[in-house]
């Protein structure tokens, strides 16, 4: 038998992976996957600790309510996981835009009617302050209403005691700006450096998700979004939508999945 020389060659280079990394559709496409797969026993859970709640509720012993305290503690933690999974799902797929052209207005309206009774239970008075003769915007009507919610529902958030919400819309040259301002305690400098980034949140029971959920859907649509606080105020934040709303989210959209 012949002497095999296993001596490295000088010009041996590492071999080439075949595989290509992952591109941000797959690791979206996996994590969503994985949610739902969470989602599913959750709701199993969910489900069965509420018929052990009716099961003891039976009972009128010491033993059983000492249960129903732990049950109602699980149940909220199984909610907020609920909500963790609902917002990471809505972070991380996003949908084709299905823009159509419509008054800024009349969607801001949309979602000052649709949080009114909740607002009114919260002790905070909606205020609009929405301006005349404002260009026609292109948007997705179901996306842009649940990144507005976002907002609305952060707002209220800030304010546990009550307070005043203001929408106010204006034209700025070939922008058009929705402002929601609230009378909160408003937000340090160092939060605000990390508000928009996801999971990052600041207040207790909070997913981090939602104001990355609404800024990325402003983006979508060509627009931007920023905000203006000062401590013991109160917090403003901005949505600038260029005129042509059309073309600037189409331009992004085509940049994203480029």
């Amino acid at each position: 038998m012949s002497d095999i020389d296993f001596s490295k060659p000088d010009s041996a280079e590492p071999p080439k992976s075949a595989e290509t990394p992952p591109t941000a559709e797959d690791v979206a496409t996996l994590t969503g996957g994985l949610a739902h797969e969470i989602k599913n026993p959750l709701s199993t859970i969910r489900l069965n600790l509420e018929l052990l709640k009716e099961d003891f509720s039976r009972e009128d012993l010491p033993v059983a309510k000492r249960a129903l305290k732990k049950l109602d503690l699980l149940q909220r933690e199984c909610q907020r996981l609920q909500d963790i999974l609902d917002d990471f799902l809505n972070f991380v797929r996003g949908k084709e835009l299905e823009l159509e052209e419509t008054s800024l207005n009349q969607q801001v309206q949309k979602v000052i009617d649709f949080f009114r009774l909740q607002a009114a239970e919260a002790k905070i008075d909606l205020i609009p302050y929405l301006g005349n003769d404002l260009p026609p915007v292109w948007l997705d009507q179901e996306s842009f209403f649940a990144a507005l919610l976002n907002l609305v529902l952060n707002a209220q958030q800030a304010m546990p005691n009550g307070g005043q919400l203001m929408f106010r819309t204006q034209v700025l040259g070939e922008e058009v700006r929705l402002e929601l301002i609230d009378t909160g305690p408003g937000i340090e400098p160092q939060i605000r450096e990390k508000i928009f980034k996801p999971f990052f949140s600041y207040r207790a029971g909070g997913t981090g998700l939602g104001l990355p959920f609404a800024k990325k859907i402003i983006e979508q649509h060509g627009g931007r979004m920023d905000l203006q606080t000062e401590l013991g105020k109160g917090t403003c934040f901005s949505i600038y939508l260029p005129v042509d709303a059309a073309q600037e989210s189409q331009n992004q959209q085509g940049e994203e999945t480029g």
